[in-house]
């Protein structure tokens, strides 16, 4: 656990396999998907996988890759019609390889906290913890015909965020009546759970949740701690900086995005993200792009010893693309969620940069944890082209890192 500068909940897990925080070998994560896609097949079907393959890969980093492609290549067919959809920022990727494990039959989207002003978010719904509390859903469809809806959340606390969603979805989509939550963690008391079947009671719907660990947890007072970053100072002489423009590889979605300020950035997403709906036709050809990136970059590489690194929603692509770039690659990614670093005891978050969002200036991203792994080099992966200026404070943060080499690479 972390402490987490934010007034509405003064702490966070930091998870060792979802990417986000701390660095993880990117199967490792990508595994952690699969578990989850595990628990809900065995619950659909009644009949429970094989999981030595996913207990290898989460329990074995050195095999991970390989346990990896070995249940890329046995996917599971769903006994139903399923609709993904991913919590943004932290559950992007996870939400997206849980949908992955499934052969046909799904579809997946992920919330955002973009502002699109071409496009009308279907689905609006607060996470009233979060640091940025708004979600928008930007599919035209998020959920068709009979489908399952299943929820994908990193972790539940108080669950009252996937309530938020529930009724949303229930009000524009009253027929569908079953809902699958799945998270790494669910922590709810037995009052937070008694909520969720009084949902049900009121709509008339099923909920059913599906965690790798469940317990309960409480916390009281507030953290002793007060730096808020960690000062970049003269750290070593600056890296070498290269931009990387990748090939058009990936489908593009020509919309554009408005900031906190109301500034338009007219640059185009990638429709490979699932922000803007995907389904499991599509599957293929995404992998193929993966690849062929992937093999782009890995050509690249010049030392042993790599990081790869997500911008905030931007996870499970660039967390795709680092499993193939070859051995010796860790992954993880920026982030909105602002926390206290200390370099005490075993406290979990030591290190943390802060600097302005290359997309909203007034939107404090953070790094954490990037300096004590003598990496050789760094590839920073960009959904979007941004402008030089709008970069440059990013730029001041990586190039002072110690690390030899930093890549910045614009996927789009």
């Amino acid at each position: 656990m972390a402490a987490r500068i934010n007034k509405k909940r003064a702490f966070l897990f930091v998870s060792k396999v979802l990417g986000k925080h701390l660095p993880v070998q990117p199967a490792v994560s990508l595994v952690s998907g699969f578990a989850l896609a595990l628990l809900l097949q065995r619950e659909l079907s009644g009949v429970a996988p094989d999981p030595r393959l996913i207990v290898e890969g989460l329990l074995e980093p050195a095999t991970a890759a390989d346990a990896y492609r070995k249940l890329k290549a046995q996917k599971w067919t769903p006994p139903r019609r399923l609709a993904f959809i991913g919590f943004a920022e932290t559950a992007t990727a996870l939400g997206h390889s849980m949908y992955d494990a499934f052969a046909e039959g799904c579809r997946y989207l992920h919330t955002t906290r973009e502002l699109i002003p071409e496009l009308t978010s279907t689905l609006n719904f607060e996470e009233e913890h979060s640091h940025a509390t708004a979600h928008r859903c930007y599919a035209e469809h998020p959920v068709q015909g009979q489908e399952a809806i299943v929820l994908v959340d990193d972790e539940m606390t108080t669950g009252k965020t996937v309530l938020n969603i529930i009724r949303d979805l229930y009000r524009q989509y009253p027929a569908h009546k079953n809902y699958y939550v799945a998270a790494l963690l669910d922590w709810r008391t037995e009052e937070h759970r008694a909520r969720f079947s009084e949902l049900e009671q009121e709509l008339g719907i099923t909920i059913k949740t599906l965690a790798l660990i469940k317990g309960e947890m409480s916390s009281a007072g507030d953290p002793h701690l007060s730096s808020r970053s960690t000062d970049i100072g003269q750290r070593s002489a600056p890296a070498a900086l290269e931009i990387i423009r990748l090939p058009d590889l990936f489908e593009r979605v020509s919309v554009s995005s408005l900031d906190s300020a109301g500034n338009r950035h007219a640059a185009p997403f990638l429709r490979g993200t699932g922000r803007f709906g995907i389904e499991s036709a599509d599957n293929e050809q995404l992998d193929r792009c993966i690849t062929q990136a992937a093999e782009w970059l890995r050509a690249k590489r010049t030392g042993d010893k790599t990081l790869c690194l997500g911008t905030g929603e931007f996870m499970y692509l660039p967390m795709r693309i680092a499993a193939e770039m070859g051995a010796g690659v860790h992954y993880q990614s920026t982030t909105r969620s602002p926390i206290y670093p200390s370099s005490e005891g075993a406290y979990t978050i030591w290190e943390a940069f802060r600097y302005p969002s290359p997309e909203d200036a007034n939107v404090q991203h953070h790094l954490y944890n990037v300096t004590r792994y003598d990496y050789d080099e760094v590839f920073v992966m960009l959904e979007r082209q941004v402008e030089a200026e709008q970069l440059q404070p990013f730029l001041d943060v990586l190039v002072h890192l110690g690390i030899k080499r930093v890549y910045v690479v614009m996927v789009s």
